[in-house]
């Protein structure tokens, strides 16, 4: 017999189902319905759990098994992207064109994918964690052109990255590095990339069972993270210094 995930409580606050009882097929639906206030946003990335759903769909949300993550010293970029950047003048930052950033995420084609999963309320729900400090971008800059950037969550010291485009080839490639880059010097150990690809497998993610990646984030979101903007923290990173690291 099927089973079909649990309803939601109405109270943004009210625990999620625990992830063990999640759905195999498909693979991590845990339950249905609620909302994406800050509160119950929070509560589910601390637990794991991320909101993906279509437009004609009720709120989706999910913990899948095995679980994709960076090790934040562990982004791999080939020789010959190195290469390619060395003669590049971009130039990573944080949180200064959040909106921009999700909006092109929204935007950027998909293979074999219709339509988009950052609905207008998903891009307004999370635009209000930017402004309560817990959502951020990751802007790469050409001059004073955005060509590439991704977006994700932070609770304690744990990250958890939801999109990324590029405007021009391999920008979100470097997004990607300067992220994993910064998060590696403030001691972050790794990040959440959720669902795997092969684009993502060959930068350098691993598949982990979702209990190991559980118990990692639960001792992360107990650490002092960096709530507020990232505009300072972050800095600038030249596309160079990237290309010369490692």
């Amino acid at each position: 017999m099927s089973r079909f995930p649990p309803l939601l409580p109405a109270d943004p606050l009210a625990p999620f189902p625990p992830p063990a009882t999640a759905l195999a097929h498909p693979n991590g639906l845990l339950a249905v319905g609620g909302d994406l206030s800050v509160p119950r946003l929070l509560n589910a990335y601390r637990s794991g759990i991320f909101p993906w759903y279509a437009d004609d769909q009720p709120v989706l949300w999910w913990s899948p098994d095995p679980r994709v993550v960076f090790r934040s010293e562990g982004v791999h970029l080939s020789r010959r992207f190195k290469r390619q950047l060395r003669g590049l003048d971009w130039r990573v930052r944080a949180d200064h064109r959040f909106g921009q950033v999700i909006r092109a995420c929204a935007g950027a084609p998909r293979p074999g994918q219709r339509g988009t999963w950052i609905t207008d309320d998903m891009i307004l729900a999370y635009e209000r964690l930017h402004r309560a400090g817990h959502a951020h971008s990751v802007e790469v800059m050409a001059g004073d052109r955005l060509v590439g950037g991704l977006y994700g969550v932070s609770v304690g010291r744990m990250f958890f990255g939801e999109s990324m485009f590029s405007a021009v080839s391999g920008a979100s490639k470097v997004a990607l590095a300067a992220l994993g880059w910064r998060l590696s010097r403030w001691g972050w150990p790794v990040f959440d990339a959720q669902v795997g690809n092969p684009h993502l497998l060959r930068m350098g993610a691993e598949a982990w069972p979702r209990d190991r990646f559980l118990g990692v984030l639960a001792r992360q979101v107990l650490q002092p993270g960096m709530p507020g903007s990232w505009q300072a923290a972050f800095g600038g990173i030249e596309a160079g210094a990237l290309a010369a690291d490692g």
